[in-house]
């Protein structure tokens, strides 16, 4: 496809469901879904419907809420599993039915006990079973970044003859380093030869913490969507993160590449996703932890407060973020100070903050943080010396 729009493809109510303790049930499935279609997500996996019959009525609950975005349901290559997401999605304005099967010697061998010739056939059938639903099918190859380039293009173009308008080519272990799932995403374009006929897709897993790098990788070499999470939720490491994607794509724009995505709504689904799957984000995490605007090196601060930019690359406001934080530690310098202090209402010169460093380092050795209530007690008792 030779768009530049790059669609967001979002499995938080699927894939990232799979993390332990995360099991949602069908009201805070809809509640996330509508939250996703604000977001601007192009596609909402909204879950594997012939999983459990609570699945299923959540897939089909989100099916009747959902009136921009796209619906789609997972299946494995059986009939009986297509038929069941077909029926959870026939309230959808936009279905999709998400089906196929591993494409690996690993999975082919020893997952099926098969061989090749006959995964390809179960691969161009379930695709024709899709097709009896919906004319928008996505078929996934599983462990395609195992599985032998000549043998994917081969089950790529009969799956799209047979139908498939979404080709996803899944780093289903995490395995791909980004120059070689690139070079993956390349080989299916160069050597597929109906290729144009449909989108091709990245699902990358962070086994190895790839993968946002190998999704960007992706986009680079020809796909048009990537497959990921809010927070990089998923099964074992997690997916791709949806919010480090977006900003990628959106701070070099010297790529040419863009999708529909608000970003200012990034932060909050955030939060509430958090909330809703009880799994807190990481204070490290890209974008969206809560240390992501934080800054707390003397080196770092000094910079940051001359200018922003020197230390943030992203506006916290962009991204739906309370803003950025001067952190007062051990490592601290005076500028930093001097800032907090008159965030505080205190407008100290240069030198009542020197009198005021130097006991502030006694208490910041002490402490992890110095808050607000340590800069008020020093200011009281160092008042007469200062004022």
């Amino acid at each position: 496809m030779a768009s530049n729009k790059v669609y967001i493809f979002d499995t938080t109510l699927r894939d990232g469901e799979q993390v332990p303790g995360c099991k949602l049930n069908t009201t805070e499935k809809i509640e996330l879904a509508l939250a996703l279609e604000e977001l601007g997500v192009d596609i909402i996996e909204a879950g594997f419907p012939i999983s459990s019959p609570g699945d299923f009525e959540s897939v089909s609950q989100i099916a009747r809420v959902i009136k921009n975005a796209t619906v789609c349901g997972l299946s494995r290559a059986v009939e009986k599993d297509i038929v069941t997401a077909a029926q959870a999605l026939k309230h959808a304005v936009k279905p999709r039915i998400h089906t196929g099967i591993g494409t690996s010697d690993h999975h082919i061998k020893t997952k099926f006990n098969s061989t090749r010739e006959e995964i390809l056939q179960r691969a161009i059938q379930c695709v024709k079973w899709a097709r009896k639903f919906t004319d928008n099918v996505e078929f996934y190859a599983e462990d395609a970044g195992r599985t032998d380039n000549d043998y994917l293009a081969t089950v790529i173009e009969a799956v799209i003859n047979a139908g498939a308008s979404t080709v996803n080519i899944p780093d289903t272990t995490g395995y791909c380093l980004p120059y070689q799932y690139g070079e993956k995403i390349a080989w299916l374009v160069n050597h597929v030869p109906n290729i144009d006929k449909a989108v091709i897709s990245c699902h990358c897993h962070n086994d190895l913490g790839l993968a946002t790098a190998n999704s960007i990788s992706g986009v680079i070499s020809g796909a048009r969507q990537i497959e990921c999470t809010i927070n990089g939720l998923g099964e074992r490491a997690g997916n791709t993160s949806l919010e480090e994607v977006v900003m990628i794509l959106r701070q070099h724009h010297d790529l040419g590449y863009h999708t529909d995505i608000k970003p200012q709504k990034l932060n909050p689904i955030s939060k509430l996703v958090s909330d809703t799957m009880r799994m807190p984000v990481q204070p490290n995490k890209a974008i969206v932890g809560s240390n992501a605007f934080a800054h707390s090196s003397g080196i770092h601060q000094d910079g940051f407060l001359k200018n922003a930019i020197n230390y943030e690359i992203i506006n916290p406001q962009e991204v739906g973020a309370d803003g950025s934080k001067i952190v007062l530690t051990a490592r601290s310098g005076r500028s930093a100070l001097a800032y907090r202090f008159l965030k505080l209402g205190y407008n100290y010169n240069r030198n009542d903050i020197d009198v005021l460093y130097n006991e502030f380092l006694k208490v910041a050795d002490g402490k992890k943080e110095v808050e607000d209530g340590d800069l008020h007690e020093l200011a009281e008792k160092y008042s007469v010396e200062v004022v």
